[in-house]
């Protein structure tokens, strides 16, 4: 629990209405009661405004809310975020190794360390402090787990992967895995080792289910701070750089090079040895099959730049009547000749 006041101080927001008003957790607008605090920034829940039951809500701060609390801020979803985390419930988490944990030799292990049951540490790794292992995780041997670093349940990280500080990489995810990497002699496919690592730099997140294989002979990279969600797959040698946004069903192949602040749309697809330019914007279900500059939006398959892709389908769109007005011409020159 908490007033308006308290979280208003916590977002650096500005107070319409009552300081003292108490909020005792979150909601989404459409569905708030009173004594909730929620957050509006989409035109298309403008209507609930007016009939939202919260007791106070976070908007930017030219938007008009009649008489409800408010608390005004430049950003209202970052605000809201500080005020979800706020009402989260903190699932504590106790230091120490669960008696099932299997801890290889020469493990190094920091301080405020926690690792759950039937965990399996291999040989030589290196757990840093304050990082959270959960139950049935696997770190394979000689990789490294980066300071305040939260492996979820039933992750693994294969042998010599290198994850970062403050990575958190949810359950089922699998970080070192091999490439798909193969030649084919004779109608027999001969697989190509892979021996390079997977190198996770600091504050990224990885979704439930992601691959992220292993470089053939290099690393494949996710750079500093960049999100991936659920079911993401990244081939083996790929430099995804800093600060991206990959969402849903993604998947970029091997040796691609995704510059910084890249965001990719829902089953979207890069293909192999190509290179996506810094603060590109993907739409969701893009195939992007050569290499395209920063700084502009893509859609369609080949992906190309998002208005020539809407233009076409405009005219794609039109197709049906063109091809009646054909007709009706074709039939009109066939009686003229006819009189002929």
């Amino acid at each position: 629990m908490a007033t308006l006041g308290v979280l208003a101080a916590l977002v650096h927001g500005e107070i319409d209405g009552d300081p003292n008003v108490e909020i005792t957790g979150v909601a989404e607008i459409q569905n708030a009661l009173p004594g909730t605090i929620s957050f509006f920034f989409h035109p298309r829940y403008r209507k609930y405004l007016q009939t939202t039951q919260a007791s106070a809500v976070v908007v930017d701060r030219d938007e008009e809310v009649g008489d409800l609390n408010a608390i005004r801020v430049n950003n209202p979803i970052l605000s809201f975020s500080r005020i979800l985390d706020y009402f989260a419930p903190d699932i504590a988490t106790v230091p120490g190794i669960h008696s099932t944990a299997l801890i290889g030799s020469n493990v190094t292990i920091g301080k405020h360390v926690s690792i759950g049951a039937y965990a399996t540490i291999e040989d030589r790794v290196k757990v840093e402090d304050n990082v959270i292992i959960g139950p049935h995780c696997v770190v394979g041997f000689e990789s490294i787990v980066g300071e305040g670093s939260t492996l979820k349940f039933h992750t693994i990280i294969y042998h010599h992967c290198i994850i970062g500080k403050h990575v958190v990489i949810h359950s089922g995810s699998v970080i070192g895995c091999d490439g798909f990497g193969f030649v084919t002699d004779k109608g027999s496919h001969h697989k190509i080792p892979q021996i390079g690592r997977v190198v996770v730099q600091d504050n990224v997140e990885i979704g439930a289910n992601c691959a992220i294989d292993r470089g053939t002979m290099g690393d494949t990279i996710i750079g500093e701070g960049s999100k991936l969600d659920n079911l993401v797959h990244i081939a083996h040698n790929v430099k995804l750089g800093k600060g991206c946004l990959v969402t849903g069903q993604v998947g970029i192949a091997g040796s691609s090079i995704v510059g910084d602040y890249v965001a990719i749309g829902g089953q979207s697809g890069v293909t192999d040895h190509v290179e996506v330019g810094s603060h590109a914007r993907i739409a969701a279900r893009t195939g992007v099959t050569k290499s395209i500059p920063g700084d502009k939006t893509y859609a369609g398959m080949p992906a190309r730049e998002i208005m020539e892709k809407n233009r076409t389908d405009a005219l794609v769109h039109r197709l049906p009547e063109l091809v009646k007005k054909v007709n009706e011409l074709e039939s009109e020159i066939s009686k003229l000749k006819g009189r002929g």
